[in-house]
Parts: C-alpha cells; structure tokens; sequence
C-alpha cells in the first residue's frame, strides 16, 4: 500500500497533466482545434525544410549527401519528395492554427498544403537564380572573399538571405506562422532578424550582419549593401480604440536600389532613401533622403549632407 502522501504527488501530478491537456485552456490555439489527426507545428521540422530547401539549391553545401555526381538525380529527387513531405505536414499544422482555416475539412486542408508544397519545390530553380545575384555581390563586394563558394559555406549575411528568401516564397503563397518560424531559425544562428514579409530585390548584401534588424514592411530594391546593426524599423504604430497596434500597415523605409548603410544606421518610419544614397554608419535617419545624397555624422548629433539629385 501506497504512502498517502505519493499518492497525494500522484494525484497532483495527474490534475496537472489533465490541465495542460485541456483544450479550454489552451487559450492561443484555433478555438475549434479539437479534430483528430490534426498535425502540429515542430521546431525540428522547420530546420528540416530549410536544410532541403538549401541542399537542393546548393547541393554539397549543406552536407554530404551528394558525394557522386552519377548518384545526384536520385538523392535529390528524393530530397524533393521528403521536402515535399515536409512542407505538407507543417503548412497544415499552420493552416490549423489559422482562424480562417479552423472550419474547413482536414482533407480540404491536405490538398490545400500538398499544392503549395508543390509548386514550392518547382520554383527553387528560380530561386537560386536570385540567390545567385546575391552571391556574386557579397563576393565583389568583399575583398576579404576567396571565391563565392566561400559565400555560399560560410557567410551569415548570405545564410540569413536563404532562410528569408525561403520564408517569402511561403509568404506570398499565404501559408501563416511557418515563414516566421523560418526566419527565425536564420535570426537565432546568425543574429540577422529579417522579417519574411519584407519585399528584397537582387543583388542583396549583408555584411558580417550581426544586429541587422528589417521590419515586416519594408521595401528593399535591388544591388543594395548593409552592414551589421542596421535598423530598418517603425518609428510609431498606429493604434485602434482598445489601444492595440493595426497591423499590416505601411510602417518600415523604402530602400531604393544601389544604397550603402553603414554599421548601425538606423532608419525609422515610411521614408523613402532614394536610389544611389549612402546612409553613414550610427546615424539616426526618420526622413527622406535624395537620391545620391550622403548622410555621415560629424559629430554626436549632428549630420552632414553632401546633397544629391534634388
């Protein structure tokens, strides 16, 4: 016979795992998240689909599994069906946890997930294309650079740009939760928070990277370079009448094409940095600037504008 008091742990541990399995409690799940079978959203998962998604784009990069060119069809072409495997699973779970998908049928939800993990797979051709332009650039641009396979291995700036170009194909085809999951993982190992709704041109360099900050917002266009600590954020949100931020408003800059900012710039708010401008490094930026204009910090406070077009 039992000692009363393990059974009173016994019983206290049984009321616990009863809580912590109650849906009613489970305040930030899909109200209607009570079907059988419904798949969950897995950190392991995540890292999972971005290694396949990279080892397609760049096989023999992320490990060894391609060893043989003979071999490379057969082990890719089943990296494409375990990538698709992949997709499917997590895009449901995410698509479970989305109000507006709480309603439809788990089968409705399948082949919603199965078609975007699809055509996915079938646009990772193109989308090392881009990633391509970005390699090249971070290799021009860095004199420090061996070859751009040295970008391709090694490189966080370039590592960050892989997970966000990822993230955003998902984005753009309305999968929820997962792209941030996404990008996040590239945030915690680089320390470069980019968010995948941003919009990035060709030709993207992130310097050494570490503390690079880029809102939900943002519009980035084509051939530019940043370098580590560089802010491109909100400078205030807008607010409903219970006080709560709006979402989804145009709230982060709009780089234009062929701009340098430098170490720990930080521009604020919809402005406009417009194309050729050099942005200098540990300067506080919450208006336009022209094109080819130049923003350096003299001193402590106070700026220098070399003009531009006007």
């Amino acid at each position: 016979m039992e000692p009363i008091a393990s059974l009173s742990r016994q019983d206290n541990l049984d009321r616990a795992i009863s809580r912590l399995c109650s849906l009613d409690e489970m305040r930030h799940t899909c109200p209607t998240r009570s079907r059988e079978g419904e798949p969950m959203l897995s950190a392991d998962s995540v890292r999972k689909i971005a290694r396949l998604s990279g080892r397609l784009m760049f096989p023999g990069f992320a490990d060894d599994s391609v060893t043989n060119p003979s071999v490379m069809r057969s082990a890719m072409t089943l990296d494409a069906h375990a990538l698709i495997d992949l997709l499917t699973h997590q895009i449901m779970a995410a698509m479970c946890f989305s109000k507006g998908w709480c309603g439809s049928t788990l089968a409705d939800i399948h082949a919603h997930a199965l078609g975007i993990a699809e055509d996915f797979v079938t646009r990772l051709p193109d989308l090392r294309k881009i990633l391509d332009t970005d390699i090249i650039a971070t290799y021009k641009g860095d004199p420090a650079a061996e070859s751009p396979y040295e970008v391709i291995a090694s490189y966080p700036g370039f590592r960050a740009t892989v997970c966000y170009r990822i993230a955003h194909l998902l984005v753009e085809a309305g999968v929820p939760i997962l792209p941030r999951m996404i990008s996040e993982l590239a945030h915690s190992i680089t320390g470069i928070d980019i968010h995948p709704a941003a919009t990035i041109g060709h030709s993207f360099v992130i310097d050494h990277g570490t503390g690079v900050v880029i809102g939900a917002t943002a519009i980035i266009g084509d051939r530019v370079n940043i370098y580590q600590g560089v802010t491109l954020g909100a400078k205030s949100f807008v607010r409903d009448q219970d006080d709560n931020p709006v979402k989804g408003l145009p709230r982060h800059p709009i780089i234009c094409d062929d701009v340098i900012i430098y170490a720990n710039a930080t521009i604020l708010g919809r402005v406009t940095i417009g194309r050729g401008a050099v942005i200098g490094g540990n300067v506080w930026v919450a208006r336009d600037v022209a094109p080819g204009e130049k923003l350096i910090q003299a001193k402590a406070d106070n700026f220098v504008s070399t003009g531009g077009d006007k």
